[in-house]
């Protein structure tokens, strides 16, 4: 049994998949520092010096009660919040993630190799035949 748990462990997908769930991680952790530090700053401070981290809702006092001056002093106080400024830099991050992910296929995509077709459709049967046949073998027409 262990060797075959080996063995499946050590196909090529496996290992393709766990370090493409590496990779990701990582990728996350530097997409999500990228808008955290970045981008969320100069837009906060074009938008009246607001700190998107620091937005919510108090929807139960803790002890002591509010108004809390940010998440933290909410959160240590036992208040229950509802964290929408932290939400909107999940889906800045989501779609950053989303963007970069599309151009990486795109780049890929284009950098494989072209498939060179090697076989054509007769005219007449429509029989899929050699791209350098001169007469198709099916109905014998003489192709051009």
């Amino acid at each position: 049994m262990w060797k075959e748990f080996k063995d499946f462990i050590m196909r090529g997908n496996i290992l393709d998949f766990a370090v493409g769930i590496i990779m990701g991680v990582a990728f996350s952790a530097i997409i999500n520092s990228f808008v955290n530090d970045i981008i969320m700053p100069p837009v906060g401070l074009a938008l009246g010096n607001v700190d998107f981290a620091n937005l919510f809702v108090v929807l139960k006092q803790g002890s002591p009660s509010g108004p809390y001056i940010n998440l933290d002093a909410a959160k240590s106080a036992g208040a229950v919040t509802l964290n929408y400024g932290i939400f909107i830099n999940t889906i800045i991050s989501f779609l950053i993630i989303g963007i970069v992910i599309f151009f990486i296929v795109k780049a890929a995509n284009s950098f494989k190799k072209k498939e060179v077709a090697s076989t054509k459709q007769c005219p007449y049967c429509f029989t899929i035949i050699n791209l350098n046949a001169t007469r198709c073998p099916n109905c014998t027409s003489e192709l051009k």
